[in-house]
């Protein structure tokens, strides 16, 4: 933080400030629920799972204090370094919380990434809101999740007094603002850690390739989204205010590349010009937008190239 933001911050204690871990499976709404409590996009948002591979910092600032939402990575099975490194952000922020959000989807069964997620919950101290999600859509498996908390902890539910249920839809908003009040009660006093008109503490680099990939994703659909990672090599303000950036597109395949590229590059300039479109009005400047695709085989398993990107292994 810059001694100009350091400056702005309010001095003294400031109402209730703390940090809350949002815990899930893939997909099972984290990034839109986060999009929605903050009003606007610092989340990648995809119907592809596990697209969220960093942690993601939201800030929402008001009377009562400051609340610093974490969008973790979602649990799941996997062996690569990757996967390993989006399992172990995961785990890594939620020891740090003031509050857990262990947030579902209510429509899906409980799977094995459940199960291991609450037996490490169960041997917490800090307060967990159960956030039953996607109740817009019926959530029609409320009741499992339920049983397999009451089956972890021995008791039920209503008598475990850190659980708290609550039905959630990030989607449309179904009791966001009850899960504000509720996180408000549950964090402890301080002052307030961020100036009150930042809502978002990611890296701007990072920023930008999440959409471009965000992009990719859209327009790929199921075709290859996990093989894909993007590289900011240069991000420049040139003369006229423009940022230029220029960023790589990694495959693992070089019969990937064509994909990725698109019939005479259509697929590939439908990206950038889509991802170029939200970078403006995110960046609130002129954007000069370059994309390259290259393909390097394993390289969800290389450690130099994964730092490159931006994961900071722990």
């Amino acid at each position: 933080m810059s001694e100009k933001e350091k400056s702005s911050l309010p001095e003294g204690p400031q109402g209730r400030v703390g940090m809350v871990s949002i815990v899930g499976r893939p997909n099972v709404g984290k990034s839109t629920l986060l999009n929605k409590i903050l009003g606007e996009k610092v989340s990648i948002v995809s119907k592809v799972p596990q697209t969220t591979r960093n942690q993601i910092r939201g800030i929402y600032t008001d009377e009562r204090g400051q609340i610093i939402f974490v969008d973790t990575p979602g649990v799941h099975r996997g062996s690569d370094q990757l996967d390993r490194f989006m399992n172990q952000s995961a785990y890594g922020i939620t020891s740090e919380a003031d509050v857990v959000i262990h947030l579902v989807d209510a429509n899906d069964r409980v799977g094995m990434e459940e199960e291991e997620l609450v037996r490490r919950f169960s041997d917490m101290k800090v307060p967990i809101i159960l956030g039953l999600n996607k109740v817009d859509m019926k959530g029609k498996n409320i009741s499992e999740y339920i049983t397999l908390w009451e089956r972890v902890t021995g008791k039920p539910i209503q008598e475990s007094p850190r659980i708290t249920l609550l039905p959630l839809s990030g989607k449309d908003g179904t009791n966001i603002p009850k899960l504000i009040d509720l996180v408000f009660e549950l964090l402890p006093e301080g002052e307030k850690l961020y100036p009150e008109d930042t809502v978002c503490d990611i890296p701007q680099k990072m920023v930008i390739a999440d959409e471009i990939r965000e992009k990719l994703y859209l327009l790929l659909n199921d075709e290859l989204p996990h093989s894909i990672a993007v590289i900011i090599e240069n991000l420049e303000q040139r003369k006229g205010k423009i940022l230029y950036i220029q960023a790589v597109i990694v495959v693992e395949r070089d019969s990937q590349k064509a994909i990725v590229i698109g019939h005479n590059g259509g697929l590939l300039k439908k990206a950038g010009s889509l991802a170029r479109k939200d970078l403006e009005e995110l960046l609130d400047s002129k954007v000069f937008l370059e994309l390259f695709v290259k393909s390097q085989k394993d390289w969800r398993d290389s450690p130099s190239l994964l730092q490159d990107m931006g994961y900071q292994f722990m």
